[in-house]
C-alpha cells in the first residue's frame, strides 16, 4: 500500500518564511512518518497565483494535489492542515477534498493547530519558550490574523490560557478580527505601568502581516502606532512554524489522523 501525508498550508509569497516555517513542518512530518511520502499544497489562491506569475513556481492546491496522489497510486493519505484554526481556510480544504473521499482506500484529516483543549495548553507552553520572561513595565502583544468566521473565538480562548498560567502581560490582537489593535491598546493603558512592548506574530509564517502590518516602517504598522503612543517596541519576527514544539502539535495531529 502506498501511503502519503499531504501537508496543506495557507501559503506564503516570502521564500525565507516558506523554508523556515512551512518546509520545517513538512520535514518534521517526513521524519515522523518514514513509511509515508510527504507532499505540499496551499489553500490561498492569491499566494498560488503570485508564486506562479512572479517566480514561475507551481504549487498544487488541495484538489490538484489529491488528483496527483490518486494518479500516482497512493491508497492511504493523511491530509494535515497547518492552519491555526478550524476557520475559513480549513473549511475550504475539506470542501476541496470532499470529492476525493471515495477515490482512496483511506483519506484522513489531521486537525489544525488550535482544535482540542490540549492544543491550547501545548501552544501556550510552546510560545512561552520563545518569549522573554515577564517584566513589570513590559507587555507582550501577539498579532493573529483574525477572521469573520466563528472560529475567531480561538484568540480569546488562547489569551485566557496565557493568563491562566500567570502571564497576564500577554495580549492577543488580530489584523482582521476581534480583538483589534485598539482593544489591545486599551488593555495596555488600563494597566498603567507599561512602558515597553514586545510584539510577535501569532501566525504559522512570519510573512507579509508580520513584516509589514506588525513591524513595518509605515505609520499604520502596529510597531509605529505603539511607538506613537509612547511605548518602546521590540519585534520578534518568528513564525510559529519555526518553533519545534509547535511543529510537534501538527505531528501529533497527523499521528491521531493516521491511527
Amino acid at each position: 500500500m502506498k501511503k502519503a501525508v499531504l501537508a496543506v498550508s495557507f501559503g506564503t509569497t516570502f521564500h525565507d518564511t516558506l523554508e523556515k516555517n512551512i518546509a520545517a513542518i513538512e520535514r518534521d512530518l517526513a521524519a515522523a512518518f518514514p513509511d509515508r511520502d510527504v507532499f505540499r499544497a496551499f489553500t490561498s489562491g492569491m499566494v498560488l497565483r503570485r508564486l506562479r506569475e512572479r517566480d514561475g513556481l507551481e504549487i498544487d492546491n488541495v484538489a490538484q494535489a489529491l488528483e496527483r496522489l490518486h494518479g500516482a497510486g497512493y491508497d492511504d493519505v493523511v491530509v494535515q492542515s497547518t492552519h491555526v484554526m478550524n476557520g475559513e481556510e480549513y473549511d475550504k480544504l475539506r470542501e476541496l477534498a470532499a470529492p476525493y473521499a471515495g477515490r482512496f482506500e483511506r483519506l484522513a484529516f489531521g486537525a489544525p493547530l488550535l482544535t482540542a483543549t490540549r492544543d491550547y495548553h501545548d501552544v501556550v507552553d510552546a510560545v512561552l519558550q520563545r518569549l522573554p520572561a515577564e517584566e513589570a513595565d513590559t507587555a507582550v502583544v501577539l498579532m493573529g490574523h483574525g477572521t469573520t468566521h466563528h472560529a475567531n473565538a480561538v484568540y480569546a480562548a488562547l489569551e485566557y490560557v496565557f493568563h491562566d498560567t500567570g502571564r497576564e502581560d500577554i495580549h492577543i490582537g488580530t489584523v482582521e478580527g476581534y480583538p483589534t489593535f485598539e482593544e489591545v491598546c486599551r488593555r495596555l493603558e488600563e494597566k498603567g505601568t507599561v512602558k515597553k512592548v514586545v510584539c510577535a506574530p501569532l501566525m504559522v509564517v512570519a510573512g507579509d502581516h508580520a513584516k509589514n502590518d506588525l513591524a513595518g516602517d509605515e505609520p499604520d504598522s502596529w510597531r509605529s502606532m505603539l511607538e506613537e503612543r509612547g511605548y518602546a517596541v521590540t519585534c520578534l519576527l518568528e513564525g510559529l512554524g519555526e518553533n519545534p514544539a509547535i511543529r510537534a502539535v501538527f505531528v501529533r495531529h497527523a499521528r491521531e489522523a493516521a491511527e
